[in-house]
């Protein structure tokens, strides 16, 4: 006798039980049930349902179809399918070493009417990915059918099915189906269309990628795919990582300059889920009839050829995008009867969409001192925040050169409009003050603490806060603002920018910025808002103080009071006017460290945490700080500013 067949298995068992399942399974086990061994552990050409594609890496075993030699003889031939796993898995259909195909993305989910069998057919797919196994397999949900998928030995995935009435097994859809299903047709950054015409490829954008071989492209040779008009460089890999939600996933991709693009792979994540592309993009098919699927975000040069910003960066805002000709009709064509103000970003008028809906709509100007830089990174900045004392950016336009943001609109205008005019500040009595502060704080948390990142905002002023029907304050205007990840809490530059009066000692004469630059200004607000007179340009006569050494005087004299604007005296609190001035106070002393954070602020304010005494306070005269450190041409230049222009004052 000669052996036909060997699982080449030595497992060792006494009273061993042989018995095949309905799924076709052949399982093999002792007398406690154990499976010493079974035939899905060891597919062949065929793949049937229940049966895994992967790896198990507990037992060292791989699950892959290998096709037959010739369609009747079952020596091993020279096609397989199986999975990869090189930071997410996939499938690839090989011809010895050779990719000839790569399969589709990895998820869990259930699928009904896809069978060229039955439409009512619903398949269900399953994915396990962790250190010990790796897999993918399906099911159906009509056990009494048959259904099979074989690796032919002309390397071709053909579905089987028993077709009710049938007297065998009937063929369905085969793959590779056309020539998008080859490996690799268009080169990176290259897009395999289908329609009912042909199929070709293109690039993926544009105006942000060009063939690299014209010529070869225009002959239907697009092997040599698509490069970036801007190069960036990288290496060649994928990463995975299954609890990060998409925020975490995205900041992940844009701290690692290598990183290409990134995903959400699998909707039954609930979320979570991230993988990102460290080499060229490939294999990249547009499916007409597919109506939903997974986003992926591609990375582009910060700066294009274009000077517009780029596709990766619009993707990133996560925001609604305007044309230009739709906010042209919303301003009236940016009449000058909708101009609200204007200041080193350019102008901002009312808008009215077409729902009614009122909005802000800020301009970048072609001579603005501000740019392109600050357009983006207040889009960027602001486009994931939340919080009801930070006024809501709800959408952009980029069209040629023109660059708009469009906001909320503040009914109310700004806070500098109400409390350095002695007329309107009559309608914020000490109520309605006390609240802005209070607001002010509550936005200045979420920012430095409770945001996804820590933003640190550096032009914190009463111009930029803005009042809605209710008085309520939002803080706006981030185009300078600088954001942290981890456990970052400072930075420094040699460009400052920002408005005196607000700066801290250690930014404007360091360019060091931190929480703490934000918490001095933060300080200056409150001693505004309180005595009705802007910081800047309070002097006292007597012995050259400006405000806050002023206040400074009132308080070691047990005369704060004194500091009250007469236009809301009558209606103050006591109580709480010390309070916060003395808060003010703790806000702009000299050295950073002895300034309290925002949340300590809070409590403060509230009456629910203990007062030290505050310490000399950062009263330089303007004068001695240009001296110090810059030079007569960056002197500011004031400006109208009636909503929430950044005013840059040093660049």
């Amino acid at each position: 006798m000669s052996a036909i067949w060997s699982s080449n298995s030595t497992t060792e068992s006494v009273n061993a039980t042989a018995k095949l399942h309905d799924t076709g399974n052949l399982v093999l086990m002792d007398q406690n049930e154990k499976v010493l061994w079974q035939s899905f552990d060891y597919p062949t050409q065929h793949w049937l349902p229940g049966m895994k594609i992967g790896n198990d890496y507990s037992r060292g075993i791989e699950w892959h179809l290998s096709s037959w030699k010739i369609s009747q003889h079952p020596l091993v031939g020279e096609f397989t399918w199986g999975a990869e796993n090189h930071g997410y898995p996939d499938f690839k259909l090989k011809q010895g070493s050779v990719v000839k195909m790569r399969g589709d993305a990895w998820r869990n989910q259930q699928i009904k009417g896809i069978s060229s069998f039955s439409r009512n057919w619903t398949f269900t797919y399953k994915v396990i990915i962790h250190e010990k196994e790796v897999s993918f397999s399906y099911n159906h949900d009509n056990s009494s059918t048959l259904f099979r998928i074989t690796l032919s030995s002309s390397g071709k995935l053909e579905s089987w099915g028993w077709v009710e009435g049938a007297k065998n097994l009937q063929p369905g859809q085969s793959l590779p189906k056309d020539l998008c299903d080859t490996y690799n047709i268009c080169g990176a950054y290259g897009s395999c269309v289908t329609n009912m015409f042909d199929q070709s490829c293109a690039c993926l954008d544009e105006t942000k990628f060009v063939p690299r071989n014209k010529k070869g492209w225009e002959m239907a040779d697009w092997s040599d795919g698509c490069v970036r008009r801007t190069p960036l460089y990288y290496t060649h890999s994928s990463w995975f990582n299954k609890s990060m939600n998409m925020q975490e996933c995205e900041a992940q991709c844009l701290a690692n300059c290598t990183c290409m693009a990134y995903t959400n792979p699998d909707a039954s994540l609930g979320g979570r889920g991230c993988l990102l592309w460290f080499g060229e993009l490939i294999d990249i098919r547009v499916y007409p009839e597919v109506k939903s699927g997974r986003d992926i975000f591609v990375r582009i040069a910060a700066s294009n050829e274009s000077g517009v910003i780029s596709k990766r960066q619009e993707e990133a805002m996560e925001l609604p995008l305007f044309t230009f000709s739709r906010i042209a009709n919303a301003t009236a064509n940016f009449s000058p009867d909708n101009k609200l103000g204007e200041g080193g970003f350019g102008p901002v008028y009312k808008g009215v969409l077409e729902q009614g809906h009122h909005v802000a709509v800020k301009r970048l100007s072609r001579n603005s001192s501000q740019g392109l830089d600050e357009f983006r990174n207040e889009v960027i900045c602001i486009s994931k925040l939340q919080h009801r004392n930070l006024v809501k950016l709800l959408g952009c336009c980029i069209q040629g050169d023109e660059k708009l943001l469009i906001y909320e609109y503040m009914p109310n205008k700004s806070l500098d409009a109400f409390i350095f005019d002695k007329a309107q500040g009559m309608f914020l009595d000490w109520t309605r003050r006390f609240n802005i502060i209070k607001g002010i704080a509550r936005g200045l948390v979420y920012l430095h603490q409770d945001s996804r990142f820590r933003i640190i905002h550096r032009d914190l002023k009463a111009s930029n806060i803005l009042l809605d029907q209710d008085m309520n304050p939002k803080i706006s205007d981030f185009g300078i603002a600088r954001s942290f990840g981890g456990n970052e809490s400072r930075g420094n530059t040699e460009i400052v920018v920002g408005t005196y009066g607000y700066m801290s000692p250690e930014y404007a004469l360091d360019g060091i910025f931190s929480m703490k630059s934000d918490v001095f200004s933060f300080g200056v607000l409150v001693l505004e808002i309180v005595s009705g007179k802007r910081n800047r340009r309070f002097t006292q006569q007597e012995n050259n103080n400006n405000l806050m050494g002023y206040t400074w005087n009132l308080y070691n004299e047990g005369r704060s009071m004194e500091l009250v604007d007469a236009t809301f005296a009558e209606s103050c609190h006591p109580q709480e006017v010390l309070r916060s001035i003395q808060v003010g106070l703790l806000c702009v002393q000299q050295n950073a460290g002895d300034r309290p954070n925002m949340s300590s602020v809070i409590m403060m304010l509230s009456g629910e945490h203990s007062f030290p005494q505050p310490k000399q306070p950062a009263y330089f005269m303007e004068g001695d700080l240009f001296a110090a450190n810059f030079s007569a041409s960056t002197k500011p230049t004031g400006s109208i500013n009636e909503l929430t222009i950044t005013e840059v004052d040093a660049r």
